[in-house]
C-alpha cells in the first residue's frame, strides 16, 4: 500500500464511481478496478459496495478512509515544511506589543530580523490592550505577563525572557523621606502609579503585588498605594520618579540604565512583583508557519540573556 492507494480510495468514496475516480486521477478505468481489487485482497476487507448506480463505502471502508485522510494530511504537511526549509521565508507578520518594551527593545530586534530575511514584511502595533489576536488577524504578541483564565488552552505561550518589576526612587526622594523598611510602609510614601491598562488581568495598578525574593515565605503581599501623581504614560511616571517625586514600580528592562548610573536606587530590594516575564503569545494552530517559528526563536535568543542588565549581572 502506498500514497497513491490512499488517494485512489478517497477519490472513489468522494465521487461514488470508479470511472469518475479514474478520470479525476488521470487513470484508465480498468486500472482503477484492478488496483482496488488488489488492495481489498491484500487487506482481506471489502472497502466498497458496488451497485448499478453508485459505489458506496462499507463500514470498514469508512474507517480506512478516515485513516487515509490523516495520513495524506501528514504527507502534505511534511512536504510543505521541507519546501519551506529550502526557500527564503516570505509573507507578512503582524504583531502586537506593549508601548514601552515594543519601542525600546522589540522594535530594534524586529528591524534586525527583517534585514536577515528581506522578503518578509513586519507590522508592529503598539498597544496597552491585548487584542483578540485571531479575530483581528495578528500572528502573535510580545506581552509582559502570562495569560490566565478559562481560554488559556486556546493559546500558545513561550517565555522569551525573565523580568522583574521592582521598586525604585531617586536618591533625592529617599534622602528627604527615608527608605521604607517593609511593604506595609509604602502607604506612608508618595507612590507614582502608572494606569496604562487597569482592566488587564483584573489588576488595578494602585494595588502593588510584591513577593519576597529570598527566604521561605513566598506569600504575595498586596499593598494599596497612593500618591499625588499618576498617569497613563509610563515614560512620564519614570520622569517624575527621576525628578524625586516618589516611589515607582517599574520593569527592570525599562530602568536598568538609570539604576546602573545611580539616577535611581532600589527600594525594598528583597521584593519584586511576580510574573512580569516577557512572553510570546499566539492563538493555537495545528501548524505554525516557518516564518513565525524563525521569529520566535530569534526573539528568544535575543532576549533570554536579558540584554538590559549590566554586563556584570550576567
Amino acid at each position: 500500500m502506498d500514497r497513491s492507494d490512499l488517494e485512489l480510495v478517497l477519490a472513489i468514496r468522494q465521487l461514488g464511481s470508479l470511472s469518475a475516480a479514474a478520470k479525476s486521477l488521470h487513470l484508465a478505468a480498468p486500472v482503477v478496478t484492478k488496483r482496488l481489487a488488489a488492495l481489498e485482497a491484500g487487506l482481506q476487507l471489502k472497502l466498497f459496495v458496488r451497485t448499478t448506480r453508485r459505489v458506496s463505502a462499507t463500514a470498514d471502508g469508512d474507517v480506512f478512509c478516515q485513516h487515509a485522510e490523516k495520513l495524506l494530511q501528514g504527507f502534505q504537511a511534511a512536504e510543505a515544511e521541507l519546501r519551506e526549509r529550502l526557500s527564503e521565508p516570505t509573507g507578512l507578520i503582524r504583531l502586537a506589543a506593549t508601548f514601552g518594551f515594543g519601542r525600546l527593545w522589540l522594535g530594534p530586534a524586529l528591524a534586525e530580523f527583517q534585514a536577515r530575511h528581506p522578503r518578509l514584511q513586519i507590522q508592529l502595533q503598539l498597544t496597552e490592550q491585548l487584542p483578540d489576536l485571531s479575530h483581528e488577524g495578528f500572528d502573535g504578541a510580545i506581552w509582559l505577563w502570562h495569560l490566565t483564565g478559562p481560554r488559556t488552552s486556546e493559546w500558545v505561550s513561550r517565555r522569551l525572557a525573565r523580568n522583574q518589576r521592582i521598586l525604585v526612587a531617586a536618591p533625592a526622594y529617599l534622602q528627604r523621606h527615608g527608605h521604607p523598611a517593609s511593604p506595609e510602609e509604602l502607604v506612608q510614601h508618595a507612590c507614582l502609579v502608572v494606569r496604562e491598562n487597569d482592566d488587564a488581568q483584573n489588576q488595578r495598578h494602585d494595588h502593588w503585588s510584591l513577593q519576597a525574593q529570598q527566604g521561605r515565605n513566598k506569600a504575595i503581599q498586596r499593598i494599596q498605594v497612593q500618591g499625588p501623581l499618576c498617569s497613563n504614560s509610563g515614560e512620564l511616571v519614570r520622569d517624575w520618579c527621576l525628578a524625586g517625586h516618589g516611589i515607582m514600580l517599574r520593569s527592570l528592562w525599562d530602568i536598568a540604565p538609570q539604576l546602573a548610573n545611580g539616577q535611581l536606587q532600589r527600594v525594598l530590594p528583597l521584593y519584586a512583583m511576580p510574573d512580569a516575564d516577557i512572553h510570546w503569545l499566539m492563538p493555537w494552530q495545528a501548524r505554525t508557519p516557518r516564518r513565525i517559528r524563525l521569529l520566535v526563536d530569534f526573539l528568544h535568543d535575543r532576549f533570554r540573556s536579558e540584554p538590559w542588565l549590566p554586563a556584570s549581572a550576567h
